[in-house]
């Protein structure tokens, strides 16, 4: 896919970047990536996503901006109050980078919805912010066979990782789903929702530019992604850490004991 004189310059710092380049900016230009929410992190994600030309991006998200959200959904403004966040995130990302076709899905993704929608795109990325939501898009990627980029934030501290489990790692085993690291969602209530416990809005920021970082590692193919690792972000402390996880005979997608079908 070629790129026009304007996208040339536009950019620029990508083609001369090692590791990038023209073919790999070709490439983001043939990418259709899905945004699974356009709130903290998905603000961020589908920012650095347009702005990275990636040719088609879809946006998922049922909601409407409100006042409470615009210290960390940087991609909303005062003006988007009421509206739906899937129209104010298509109006920024185009007035990012006009190149980018932006398509809106404005309604709740839930499990009958999900194959269908995310085998249209070859790139996930889940800034959902409730596990019933990351179980569903994590499930139904691994069927289609699509990568999946998923972070979390809460408070002060984030996570991010890479899934690509209907794949093998070096080790000869399955990569590992993301119930290999979270088997259970956790009890109902243990964890405070956002209103209740808070999230610092610069957080959801670093979160969501590492999913764009990864999603571009995706499509380019440069560097070693977060497949079996998860980086954990402290900062309070300004800590980042990353812990390798692995295959889970036991878990009901790829392990030993699953239905093939």
């Amino acid at each position: 896919m070629s790129l026009s004189p304007e996208e040339v310059e536009r950019y620029a710092r990508h083609i001369v970047l090692h590791g990038v380049g023209g073919p790999g900016q070709q490439k983001l230009k043939a990418a259709r990536v899905l945004s699974i929410g356009a709130g903290g992190l998905g603000s961020p994600f589908i920012q650095y996503l347009a702005a990275a030309g990636v040719g088609t991006i879809g946006i998922v998200d049922d909601d409407t901006v409100s006042l409470s959200n615009l210290q960390r959904q940087v991609l909303h403004g005062t003006p988007d109050i009421g509206r739906m966040k899937t129209d104010s995130a298509a109006d920024a990302a185009a007035r990012i980078n006009p190149h980018v076709n932006i398509v809106k899905h404005p309604f709740r993704l839930d499990a009958a919805g999900a194959p269908a929608l995310l085998a249209q795109y070859d790139v996930i990325g889940d800034g959902s912010d409730n596990f019933e939501t990351r179980y569903i898009v994590s499930d139904a990627c691994f069927h289609a066979r699509r990568p999946l980029i998923t972070a979390a934030v809460g408070e002060f501290d984030g996570s991010i990782t890479t899934l690509r489990p209907f794949e093998t790692g070096k080790d000869g085993k399955p990569n590992p789903t993301y119930r290999c690291l979270f088997p259970e969602a956790p009890p109902a209530g243990s964890i405070p929702a956002c209103a209740q416990a808070g999230i610092l809005g610069a957080l959801t920021g670093i979160a969501g530019a590492m999913m764009a970082l990864e999603v571009i590692r995706e499509i380019v193919g440069f560097g070693e992604s977060l497949v079996g690792r998860i980086l954990l972000m402290d900062t309070r402390s300004m800590r980042f850490e990353t812990m390798s996880y692995a295959w889970d005979p036991q878990n009901p997608l790829n392990g030993e004991g699953a239905d093939p079908a």
